[in-house]
C-alpha cells in the first residue's frame, strides 16, 4: 500500500528526535508489520513553512500523474497560512482582524484547490487533517485554531474528503505530545530555545496511529 503524506513542518517530521521516528514513517511501520503488509512506502511531500499556497503549487510541480498510484493522501496545513497572518497583524497592521480573515480565505481557496487538482487524476480518498492547538492557555490562539479547522471542515464537506480529527488527538495533552511546551500561552513564543508547536516523538505516535485507525479499516486492512 501507498501513501502519501502532504504538508509543513509537522508531515516533514520536525519535533521527533529521528526522522524514523516521524509520523509518515511510523504509519509506514504499523501498515508493514500490524498489517503483514511488506510492500507498504509513504512518501512525504512537505517542507517546514509551506503554507497551503506553497503545498498547492508543490502539488503542480508534481504533476497529476503523481497521485495516480497512491492509496491514501493525507494533506495536513494550515498551521503556516494563521502563524504569518497572525505576525502581520502583531507587527502594525492597521487592521489586524481582516489580516487574520483575508489569510483563512485565501487557506480555504488554496487547500480546495489542492483538492480539486489531486481529484482530476484520482478517486484515491483524501484526509485532511485538523489543526491542534499548541498554545491552549490562549484566547486568541483557540480562536485563530477554532477559525482554522472551521475552514477545513467546509473544504472537506464540500470536496467529499475526510476530516481527521487529529485536533482532538491532542486537545488536553499538549503537555504530554507537543516538544517543548511550557506554560501553553502565546508569550512561549517569546522565549529562547524550541519552538513549541511541533509534536514529540509520543505526539508523531498517536499522529500516526489515529491516522492508521482512519485509513487502515477502509482498505480491509
Amino acid at each position: 500500500m501507498h501513501f502519501l503524506a502532504m504538508g509543513d513542518s509537522i508531515t516533514f517530521g520536525e519535533g521527533a528526535t529521528r526522522h524514523c521516528l516521524s509520523y509518515p514513517c511510523v504509519l509506514t511501520q504499523m501498515l508493514r508489520h500490524t498489517r503483514g503488509i511488506k510492500s507498504a512506502s509513504g512518501l512525504v511531500v512537505a517542507e517546514p513553512g509551506w503554507t497551503s499556497g506553497a503545498l498547492n503549487a508543490a502539488a503542480h510541480a508534481l504533476g497529476r500523474m503523481a497521485f495516480a498510484k497512491e492509496r491514501a493522501i493525507i494533506i495536513w496545513v494550515g498551521g503556516d497560512d494563521l502563524a504569518y497572518a497572525a505576525l502581520a497583524a502583531a507587527n502594525g497592521s492597521p487592521h489586524p482582524m481582516q489580516v487574520v480573515t483575508s489569510a483563512l480565505k485565501r487557506y480555504g481557496y488554496q487547500l480546495r484547490g489542492l483538492v480539486r487538482y489531486i481529484q482530476t487524476s484520482t478517486h484515491t480518498p483524501i484526509y485532511l487533517c485538523t489543526q491542534y492547538n499548541p498554545f491552549p492557555n490562549s484566547p486568541l490562539a483557540v480562536d485563530g485554531i477554532a477559525a482554522l479547522n472551521a475552514v477545513t471542515k467546509e473544504v472537506t464537506d464540500s470536496t467529499g474528503c475526510v476530516c481527521v480529527p487529529t485536533a482532538s488527538w491532542f486537545a488536553g495533552r499538549q503537555k504530554e505530545l507537543i516538544a517543548g511546551y511550557r506554560t501553553g500561552t502565546l508569550r512561549d513564543i517569546e522565549r529562547h530555545g524550541v519552538l513549541p508547536i511541533h509534536p514529540n516523538n509520543a505526539g508523531h505516535q498517536v499522529i500516526a496511529r489515529g491516522l492508521y485507525g482512519i485509513i487502515a479499516p477502509k482498505f480491509g486492512l
